[in-house]
This record gives C-alpha cells, sequence and structure tokens, in this order.
C-alpha cells in the first residue's frame, strides 16, 4: 500500500474514533438546556478538566513556536510553560473557590457584580476578539504547515504556498467548529482528553526517537552529544539578548500567566464545570503537573532538530518540528501522529469556539433577551459559533506573513490586555470599594499605551529590556491607578460576595496544598537542571547541584507536613462549609 495512503487512512481511523468515543459519553451524559450545552452541566471530572485545559492550552501554536525557539535559541521560552504550574496553584486555591461559590458561567459575570455590566461588555469583548483574531487563526495556520510538510500536499497538488496552507486551513477548521457547535463543552472535554493522552504519547515519543537518531541507536549517546557539543543550548536561565530573560519571570510574565490561567474564559470555563470543588481542583492541579513536561517534550526536539539539521540550517525556525517529524517518524506511525496532531488543532479551535460562544451568549445576547428560554440561548450559541469559526479562517491564512516566529508574534498581541483585566480582577477581589471608572480608565489607557509604546514604537527594542518587563510595568502602574482612585470613585456600598443558590459541594482537596507544594519543588528542580549548574554546562553539574537539590526536596517535605498537619485540625469545617472568602476594603 502506498506510505501516504496509509498514514492518511490511519489517520481517518484514528480520529474517527475520538469522535465515536465523544459521542458515546455525551449521549450518555444527556446534557439539556444551556447549562448542559456550555457548562456540561456541572458534571466534568478531574480528568477530564486536566484533559481540556491541557489541549485548550498546549495548542499547536505552543508545539510548533517554542521548538522553533529552542532551535533558534535556548530553553528560555520554557519559562512561559513551565512557570504556569504556579497560575494553576493560584487557580486551584484561590480563584476557583471564589468563581465556584459565586456560580459563575463566564468570568465577566464577577466582573458585572464587582463594577458594572459596560466593564463586563468591555472585558468580555477584547476577549472575543482575541480569541477569533489571534489565538484561533494561529493554531489553524501552525496546523496547517505541519500536515503540509508531512504529507507534501503542496506538491502533490501542484498548487502554491499559500493556497495549500488556505485549504488545509479551511478542512481542519469546519471539522473542529462542528464539534463546539454540535456538541457543546461535554463534547469538547471528552475529545480533549483523549487527544491528550495521544499528544502526550506523541510528544514524549519525538525526543525520545530524535536521541536515539542523534546518538546512533543509543538514545544516552544522543544525549551526552547534546549535553557536550552545545550545552548552552540547554541553557534555561535567558540572559538579558534571550526572548525570555530569567528576570522576565518575576515581572510582567507571572502576571500574564494568572490572567492567562486564572481569569481566560477558555481555559476556566472547564474547571467552573467540575461537579464539585474538589474535582475542580484535582483537575487544574493536575494540569499543572502535565505543564512541568514541557522541558522534554515541547522544546527538546527543537535543540535535537538544531543538531540534525545544522549543516543544512532551516530557512525558517518554525519549521523545525515539523521538518524533525517528518525525517525522524516510522512511516507506519505517522498517521497516528497526525490524527493526533489533528485532534490538537481541533481541541484548541473548538474549546476558543465554545468559549467565545459562552462569553457572547451569557455577556450580550442573555442580558439584552432576559427572557430568553434555554432553546433560544443555544440556538444563539450555535449561531455566533459559526460566526467566530468563518472570521478565523478568513484570518488564519494572513499569519504565513508574520515576520517574526509566531509564539512571540502572539505573546505580543495577548498584551493588548492581560495585564489590565488580571489588575482589575485582582484589585477586585482584594479591595470591596473602588468603583467601576478606574477600571474602565486602566482598560483603555493599557490598551492606547500598548498599542503606541509597545508595538508603535517598540519601546522595548529602544530601551533594550524585554517586552515582557514592559507589560509588569504596566501592570505596575494600573495597579497603582486603581488603588490611588478607590476612594475618589468608590462604590455606594461596599461590594459582597453572593452565594449562588445552585447546590454544590464546596469542600476543597484534602491534598490541594500538598500536591502544591510538589509542584513548586518540581519547578525549582528543572530549573536547577536545565541552567549551568546543571546540565547547561560544558563542565558538567557544578558541585552545588546535588546539596541544592536535596535542599528543595527537604523544604517541601517539611512544608507537606506542616499542611498536612494543619488539614487535619480543620478537616470537620472544610467538610462543613467553604471558609469565608469575603473582600476586604
Amino acid at each position: 500500500m502506498n506510505t501516504s495512503l496509509f498514514t492518511f487512512l490511519s489517520m481517518l481511523f484514528f480520529t474517527g474514533l475520538v469522535a465515536a468515543i465523544s459521542w458515546s459519553f455525551t449521549r450518555k451524559a444527556k446534557d439539556v438546556g444551556a447549562h448542559g450545552y456550555f457548562m456540561a452541566s456541572g458534571g466534568l471530572n478531574g480528568w477530564f478538566i486536566a484533559g481540556s485545559m491541557m489541549l485548550t492550552n498546549l495548542s499547536i501554536d505552543q508545539l510548533i513556536g517554542l521548538n522553533g525557539d529552542s532551535y533558534a535559541h535556548n530553553l528560555s521560552s520554557m519559562a512561559w510553560e513551565a512557570t504556569a504550574a504556579v497560575s494553576t496553584i493560584a487557580l486551584a486555591l484561590f480563584f476557583l473557590p471564589r468563581y465556584m461559590r459565586g456560580g459563575f458561567s463566564t468570568l465577566p459575570e464577577f466582573i458585572e457584580k464587582r463594577y458594572d455590566v459596560t466593564t463586563r461588555r468591555v472585558v468580555s469583548a477584547l476577549m472575543v476578539a482575541t480569541y477569533t483574531l489571534v489565538l484561533n487563526p494561529a493554531s489553524l495556520y501552525l496546523g496547517a504547515i505541519t500536515f503540509n510538510q508531512i504529507f507534501d500536499l503542496q506538491g502533490i497538488l501542484g498548487w502554491s504556498y499559500p493556497a495549500t496552507i488556505s485549504l488545509l486551513i479551511v478542512s481542519t477548521g469546519v471539522i473542529g467548529a462542528a464539534y463546539a457547535v454540535l456538541g457543546g463543552l461535554r463534547a469538547v472535554a471528552v475529545s480533549d482528553t483523549i487527544n491528550g493522552i495521544g499528544l502526550l504519547v506523541v510528544v514524549i515519543l519525538i525526543p525520545i526517537i530524535g536521541l536515539w537518531t542523534l546518538g546512533q541507536g543509543d538514545v544516552l549517546s544522543g544525549a551526552q552529544t547534546i549535553m557536550q557539543d552545545s550545552p548552552e543550548k540547554l541553557n534555561a536561565i535567558g540572559g538579558p539578548q534571550d526572548k525570555v530573560p530569567f528576570g522576565a519571570i518575576f515581572t510582567g510574565m507571572i502576571v500574564a500567566n494568572l490572567f492567562y490561567w486564572c481569569t481566560n474564559q477558555a481555559i476556566v470555563q472547564k474547571s467552573m464545570a467540575a461537579k464539585n470543588l474538589a474535582e475542580g481542583q484535582k483537575g487544574v492541579l493536575l494540569s499543572g503537573c502535565l505543564k512541568l513536561l514541557v522541558p522534554l517534550a515541547m522544546l527538546m526536539p527543537g535543540v535535537i532538530a538544531w543538531h540534525l539539521f545544522r549543516d543544512q540550517p532551516l530557512s525558517n525556525s518554525d519549521m523545525a518540528y515539523p521538518a524533525l517529524v517528518s525525517v525522524l517518524m516510522p512511516w507506519w506511525m505517522k498517521g497516528f501522529f497526525v490524527a493526533v496532531i489533528f485532534g490538537t488543532v481541533m481541541s484548541h479551535f473548538n474549546a476558543i469556539i465554545n468559549g467565545t460562544a459562552t462569553l457572547l451568549t451569557y455577556d450580550f445576547y442573555k442580558p439584552l433577551r432576559p427572557l430568553a428560554d434555554d432553546q433560544a440561548l443555544v440556538r444563539f450559541g450555535k449561531r455566533v459559533s459559526i460566526l467566530a469559526a468563518l472570521v478565523s479562517l478568513v484570518v488564519a491564512p494572513m499569519l504565513m506573513y508574520a515576520p517574526e516566529g509566531i509564539y512571540a508574534v502572539l505573546r505580543r498581541f495577548t498584551g493588548f490586555f492581560n495585564m489590565p483585566i488580571i489588575a482589575i480582577m485582582l484589585f477586585g477581589f482584594f479591595n470591596a470599594r473602588g468603583g467601576a471608572f478606574p477600571a474602565k480608565l486602566v482598560l483603555g489607557l493599557h490598551a492606547l499605551c500598548y498599542a503606541v509604546f509597545v508595538l508603535g514604537l517598540k519601546i522595548d527594542v529602544r530601551l533594550g529590556i524585554s517586552f515582557i518587563h514592559v507589560m509588569g510595568i504596566m501592570f505596575a502602574i494600573e495597579m497603582l491607578i486603581l488603588i490611588a482612585l478607590r476612594n475618589r470613585y468608590a462604590r455606594a456600598e461596599p461590594y459582597v460576595v453572593q452565594t449562588s443558590s445552585r447546590i454544590m459541594d464546596l469542600t476543597p482537596w484534602r491534598h490541594a496544598g500538598s500536591f502544591s507544594i510538589v509542584l513548586l519543588a518540581a519547578l525549582v528542580s528543572i530549573y536547577l537542571t536545565f541552567s549551568p549548574l546543571g546540565v547547561a554546562s560544558a563542565a558538567g553539574p557544578s558541585s552545588w547541584f546535588v546539596p541544592l537539590l536535596a535542599t528543595v526536596w527537604v523544604a517541601a517535605l517539611a512544608a507537606i507536613s506542616v499542611v498536612r498537619r494543619r488539614w487535619r485540625q480543620r478537616e470537620p469545617d472544610a467538610k462543613s462549609s467553604l471558609p469565608t472568602c469575603e473582600v476586604q476594603s
């Protein structure tokens, strides 16, 4: 049988299998009404939450963009992904209990209760615009170039590169949109989880095969080649000239990740649809654990590609991962790989479409049509899902003309609104009196300043600092504005958290604190390993490496002991009610 035909047929088989399993789970659940369509009837368990959050996050833009960065530079870009573990801890322990207590369907719902309806709609509109014009088009475009690299459709069809990429974008987008439109959130979550298992297998297998090839049949020999020939490529501690300087982790990056994981509708919606708080926390923290696989799975292939192709460098760093897969993947596995990548693109696309439809339905349509029944809400949600998908399909082909790596493009454009949103969310949680005007001022001022100084004048380039530092500076200024104006533009009455009338078990997961400490210790250990103190040194690991690693885990075990002892003391109260979370002025 022709190799390409076998790959195509096996891809169809695996894709059809995912669709069949998703349909089976969705049919058995019998979700009805708007709450069933948009929130899976509040019945997702921890595994489905983790799988869906990961596939919404780990889209093809990370897989290709991060490997492109590691091919061109080093492992410093892993900071965007690995440090997300800190944000998942914040979501599980701080944000999620408050979201579930309020019974929110969208994050802007909280913003309306805390500020006003105009602020809610501005935030919702910013999210919808970014989902439709940036995130979804990027996922479709990068998926298309991967499929073209593997199947060589441009050569088979004899078309131009733009025409071939456009065809692949439309084909993937139409199928992905069908999941979101026809199945709702549960179908998205189930398919995400199944595709996530496949993606996990693939992203671990590719670097292993790469090391085996580099070592001429010996994985350990391949690893030695990387550590000895160019150990600087393994350095995760970015310098001033790298795309992600190490210091940026503690300025703009930590805040950007807080926005993405704690206030981003497409991500948080899955945890808000949990059957109870404990399952939501399990799913969120498990996704944080999976994020720690990033150095091996999402950046190491780029380093391997640099070693394999350095005699014939690639013209575009974004081609590193597709080129590596094309060379390394056995012909009989390519169908499974393509099915996984296809599922990843679809999962990301349909999750964003579902999040977009939820925002438009609950934040715009329902307030304007308060008497609309569930059938009308679902019907509107399906219509705007189709519209959002069409807009993304039109925008996606334009990204092939992006002058720099696609991952950097994505991060720059999400900076339009991520800082002010997380600023007003944090201020809203910790201050009960500040009014709506400062929040709207911060949203508008940030967009104007970011467009003029970052995208227009490129002030980060002029000052010789990372744009991540600029985002951190802007966040600090915006928090100062909110604090300075809190009394002048105060609410008539202090905000008090309202508890949802929806019946829900808000008992925390008993291992949430311990698991969080393990995540933090593992994150520090990864950075120690991929640093000049570890494997990123020509002389090998420093004499300080093992003692520092041991110190981290001894401190972690001591902290876990304290947390578990405190839990046992408070367990009776935790089982009866969620500790109060009313904001303080």
